[in-house]
């Protein structure tokens, strides 16, 4: 998302050297390659002059402190405006759902079809149960689309949650008030309800979701937008904006090959703060939003909390406690370990997702190793394992040459991978070893020997 930014930024932050402060002169350049770099990124013109302004009017006469060169400095002045423009200046509480009502607080999702409206609604109701404990029922009122209503009963039903059947032939509001009438009776604490897309705006699609809005009267009305639509957001925000009294932005489809730009207009057009972002396909990819965290992913900074968020929802802390026992207790880390820590990385995203969340420069040092080859030899680890015996998994030296050849015929590969695979096992034993003593540094360097392929 938004790379250009990153790219331009960094180059010109390796230009500005040697002066004690920020100046019109100075910064001039860095401003017209972060106003190009805005606009190639599809951020709405209005939106695009209003925060290099800001840019403008903080930076100039900003002391270059300690160790920051001024295109440090500026980056620094660009982030804190990035992260307002997005929403921080609005507060944290702005971006939480308000569930101060009589239950069941009911969730209006309002937005063009095609922007992922039904999934998200999954994905919201995944994230409802698990983060906050929530009693959650959903209803489809998309009485146009073909499938919408079994859709969503597939993803309420892999979410968890609960699902109020509706027919093709009911009409949007008697659905949305059949389904609040039912979470009243079987305390549900929440309703989500999806509305009907279109794949343009027209009147009939606007007066039936007022229509839906006043006979439910959602404490949280959402309007759900792709983030590849670039600058069609624009005009989309603005249409929902004025008919509905929206509450919040639900971003979608940030993993794609976006340009990114939606990001920025729609908080700027709609002035509503962006509560959620979707950031995979799996149902487990929604993010409450974070706007100074995202500033920083789209500066190259990284996003270090989500990857520790990541790490505490995908790691058992229990099983990561009893290899440490285990190691520490003169213990060998054997294959089932081995595997137990492919299969940890694996929830936790896998390898793009994990390199996503680092800064630039660790990114950059990874060199340009070609990630879904990487995520492949992940899995092919995980085949060869599979077909050894618990025996040799628990004894890998066990594992010579009439094995081998049993263990990659069974698992579909040469015997070179099952020697490779080995070899990169004994480096994770022998970094293992090497903890008994403690010391992060001595782990990092260790990992290394573990990325496949071109990452190493």
């Amino acid at each position: 998302m938004l790379d250009n930014l990153t790219q331009r930024l960094a180059k010109v932050v390796k230009t500005m050297r040697g002066e004690a402060r920020l100046t019109e002169s100075n910064t001039a350049e860095m401003l017209r390659e972060v106003r190009l770099a805005l606009l190639e990124a599809d951020v709405a013109l209005p939106a695009v002059r209003e925060f290099i302004a800001k840019v403008k009017e903080k930076a100039m006469g900003e002391e270059v402190i300690g160790s920051l060169t001024p295109g440090q400095a500026l980056v620094g002045v660009v982030q804190r405006e990035l992260a307002s423009l997005m929403g921080a200046d609005l507060g944290a509480e702005a971006s939480q759902l308000n569930f101060a009502t009589q239950p069941p607080a009911i969730i209006l999702m309002a937005g063009l079809q095609g922007a992922g409206k039904t999934t998200t609604v999954g994905k919201l109701a995944k994230y409802l149960r698990e983060n906050k404990k929530k009693k959650v029922l959903t209803v489809s009122a998309d009485v146009y689309r073909p499938a919408a209503i079994g859709q969503l009963q597939t993803v309420t039903g892999q979410a968890g949650a609960d699902f109020f059947p509706s027919q093709p032939t009911d009409k949007p509001v008697d659905i949305a008030l059949a389904a609040l009438d039912y979470a009243k009776k079987h305390h549900h604490e929440v309703l989500i309800v999806d509305t009907a897309g279109r794949l343009g705006i027209d009147q009939a699609m606007m007066d039936e979701i007022r229509a839906v809005h006043a006979a439910i009267k959602p404490i949280e009305t959402l309007f759900v937008v792709d983030a590849m639509l670039g600058q069609d957001a624009i005009n989309t925000a603005k249409a929902f904006n004025d008919a509905l009294p929206l509450t919040g932005v639900v971003l979608t489809k940030l993993d794609g090959d976006s340009r990114g730009g939606a990001a920025l207009s729609v908080r700027h057009i709609t002035g509503k703060p962006i509560k959620f972002a979707g950031v995979a396909e799996k149902l487990d990819g929604l993010e409450a939003f974070d706007p100074s965290r995202m500033a920083n992913r789209i500066l190259g900074m990284g996003d270090i909390l989500a990857l520790v968020e990541e790490a505490r929802k995908g790691v058992d802390m229990e099983a990561a406690q009893d290899l440490a026992h285990k190691i520490k207790g003169g213990g060998k880390f054997d294959l089932n370990d081995f595997k137990a820590q492919l299969s940890q990385m694996k929830k936790m995203g896998g390898l793009t997702s994990l390199l996503d969340k680092l800064p630039a420069q660790m990114q950059a040092a990874a060199g340009n190793a070609n990630m879904d080859q990487a995520e492949k030899q992940v899995r092919r680890m995980e085949g060869i394992i599979n077909s050894m015996t618990p025996q040799e998994r628990a004894k890998p030296e066990l594992i010579k040459a009439t094995r081998k050849r049993r263990i990659a015929a069974g698992a579909g590969v040469q015997v070179q991978e099952v020697n490779r695979m080995l070899s990169q096992f004994e480096q994770m034993q022998s970094m293992m070893k090497k903890l008994k003593g403690g010391g992060m540094m001595k782990m990092m360097r260790g990992m290394k020997g573990l990325l496949p392929g071109g990452m190493r």
